[in-house]
């Protein structure tokens, strides 16, 4: 089970955050400083993969991003821990959708389009299981909601 996705710029300033596992505020904000840290740190010839304070961190540069996830070790049933490559697929298959969606995702897009972005990645991920990674069904309701959203616009002009 995925517990936090986090987007991140070269600088650490966190562009989206989302964890779907219950954190204090305090202990998220000091969770998310020190994983970027560690992350941001890191060599490109060094793996993607860390464990930190008992989770598990896999992350993945995009240009100037970081897309980071962290997942808990299921202690007890060690057959549902997620699989690091799995989850490098599923940073992948993130950007690719965001990448048609935008065009070619950038920290802009991000900031801008913050909305949208938190429903594609709802579209993707419930309750911190991956639910979804065709971008053509993740996209159709993003599409149809912009066409409305225009049809709305163009009546009040």
């Amino acid at each position: 089970m995925i517990s936090f996705l986090l987007m991140v710029n070269k600088q650490g300033q966190t562009r989206l955050s989302s964890y779907y596992e219950w954190l204090p505020m305090e202990e998220r904000v000091a969770l998310e400083s020190e994983i970027i840290r560690k992350c941001l740190s890191r060599s490109e010839l060094q793996c993607s993969f860390l464990e930190y304070r008992g989770y598990k961190v896999i992350y993945r540069r995009y240009a100037s991003l970081f897309f980071i996830v962290g997942t808990k070790p299921d202690l007890g049933q060690p057959e549902n821990n997620e699989n690091e490559l799995g989850m490098l697929e599923f940073i992948h298959a993130l950007v690719e959708t965001m990448d048609r969606w935008a065009g070619s995702i950038c920290e802009l897009d991000i900031m801008y389009q913050l909305e949208q972005v938190h429903f594609l990645l709802d579209e993707m991920v419930q309750n911190g299981y991956i639910t979804e990674t065709s971008k053509g069904n993740i996209l159709k309701p993003l599409d149809l909601m912009e066409r409305e959203a225009q049809k709305a616009d163009s009546m009040y002009r």
